[in-house]
């Protein structure tokens, strides 16, 4: 269980965090979404530990966070992943795990990311799509019950696509809260259980995908949320 109780969070004069409440207690697939400087990664960074919050509080499990033990219950893939350059792939994969302790799921998801392929080579050499599989593989291989995926498509292949789709469903499945930002609306349209979406800091709307498509009598998700933003600068 995740919950964000009155989160602020300005920098300098610019607020970015208006008081945000939401509880996230129940399995499934949520789509936080909205557009660039809208408040989202910074609501996710809060929750990690990379960003302060000027107010609130962040309860995990019951319990106020406090420290960095709570980061082993929660899997957490960056929008953007930065690597110790001089290691390769295996090596940087077996560093984590000397880090974290065995009982990874390193060998499974090198699979479904096609790492064995380029399992070898120096992380500085991989393209932008090779290293957002090391970014997946690598945010994945423990099994956490809450799982944080910033833009986790971008760069991959159709077939590595895919692959995540199915992964996302199974963990779903396990019983899993999957916390999932992208601009991909497809991806939320085929996932998301519910649409979480921040404007200027505040939650403009939560709920499902078909109470959305109601409310904005429109056909698809992608047409819905350029609804909401229609009508916010209406406003």
């Amino acid at each position: 269980m995740i919950e964000f109780k009155d989160i602020e969070k300005s920098f300098g004069r610019q607020a970015v965090l208006s008081g945000i409440n939401l509880k996230f207690d129940q399995p499934g697939i949520f789509a936080i979404l909205g557009p660039n400087g809208s408040g989202k990664t910074t609501l996710i960074k809060s929750l990690m530990g990379m960003v302060f919050p000027s107010a609130g509080e962040i309860w995990i499990d019951g319990r106020l966070k406090k420290g960095n033990e709570y980061r082993n219950s929660i899997a957490y893939l960056p929008q953007i992943a930065r690597f110790p350059e001089n290691l390769s792939v295996s090596e940087f994969l077996s560093f984590i795990e000397n880090i974290r302790g065995q009982g990874s799921r390193k060998e499974e998801l090198s699979v479904v990311f096609g790492l064995n392929d380029f399992k070898d080579k120096k992380l500085r050499t991989l393209s932008g799509g090779m290293r957002q599989k090391v970014n997946l593989v690598s945010a994945l291989m423990y099994d956490t019950h809450t799982i944080i995926l910033d833009e986790p498509t971008i760069g991959l292949d159709p077939i590595a696509l895919i692959n995540l789709k199915n992964w996302i469903r199974k963990e779903k499945e396990a019983g899993k809260t999957i916390l999932l930002t992208t601009h991909i609306m497809d991806i939320v349209q085929e996932l998301a259980d519910e649409i979480v979406f921040i404007l200027e800091g505040k939650v403009y709307y939560r709920g499902s995908q078909e109470e959305l498509l109601s409310q904005t009598q429109t056909e698809n998700t992608e047409q819905a949320i350029a609804q909401l933003l229609s009508l916010q600068k209406a406003s």
